[in-house]
């Protein structure tokens, strides 16, 4: 029997601010099998940005309960939390959170350095291979200020995939790119997701969103509505469309 992902039942999370209790999150029920490409949507305040916290075992839910990849996380000790999000879990960010003066491959490398398993491990190959795998294998030496914000974040991905996690977590992974990019970065979501990655994406955009294989929006800190993305869209076929779009212009004006 192969486990879920993430299982989590009847989370709740709450906080004091003074005198006042904010319900971050109030019972939510959330499973998310192997393969699947989930994004989590909502407005400022609706749960979403805690939910994905306590995914990344970030934060630690008030009650409830949390099991990763059939691991119960509930109880687990600090270092154990970040042994598990070492070896388990993979995080892209909004802003890409690179090294500023370091390659790329010292940057995806990094988290192989902080892994405790035991494990001999050639961290420079496999930081190599994971830049390949984002088609950035021929870029291995440039430092972030020598890309673009789309390979920026392709290098994120690839630090995210280094460790073969279980669960790729995506905080608003598109939120500093153009349209563009935007594509080309859903369409390697797409394409690893494809292989068998499980990808959670935190976003506020309705048409990333709808590269997604099921849509869970949050509003006042529960699941308001948790759906298959219907007509899904692919990102390389978006591509393909917007490459072709400047030569049907010219025909048109011609």
């Amino acid at each position: 029997m192969i486990n879920p992902v993430i299982r989590i039942s009847k989370v709740a999370k709450t906080y004091t601010m003074g005198t006042n209790t904010v319900h971050a999150l109030r019972g939510v029920d959330l499973t998310v099998e192997p393969g699947e490409l989930v994004a989590i949507m909502g407005t400022s305040g609706s749960g979403k940005s805690t939910l994905m916290n306590t995914l990344g075992c970030l934060d630690i839910p008030t009650s409830g309960t949390y099991t990763l990849d059939g691991v119960m996380v509930n109880g687990l000790s600090k270092n154990d939390l970040a042994d598990l999000r070492n070896q388990k879990l993979g995080f892209v960010f909004q802003g890409f959170n690179l090294l500023a003066r370091t390659s790329a491959l010292d940057n995806v490398e990094l988290p192989l350095l902080y892994d405790r398993s035991g494990r001999k491990l050639d961290t420079r190959q496999l930081a190599a291979e994971a830049l390949g795998r984002v088609g950035l294998g021929a870029r291995l030496d440039h430092q972030p200020s020598e890309l673009s914000g789309g390979q920026q974040q392709r290098v994120a991905i690839a630090r995210a995939l280094v460790t073969k996690p279980t669960l790729l977590l995506a905080d608003e992974p598109t939120g500093n790119l153009d349209s563009r990019m935007t594509v080309e970065v859903m369409a390697l979501f797409q394409e690893l997701n494809d292989q068998g990655i499980t990808i959670v994406i935190v976003t506020h955009e309705p048409e990333v969103a709808q590269y997604a294989k099921r849509i869970v929006v949050m509003k006042d800190g529960r699941i308001a509505r948790d759906e298959p993305v219907r007509n899904r869209r692919r990102a390389a076929e978006d591509l393909k469309e917007m490459d072709a779009a400047p030569a049907e212009q010219l025909e048109e004006a011609a």
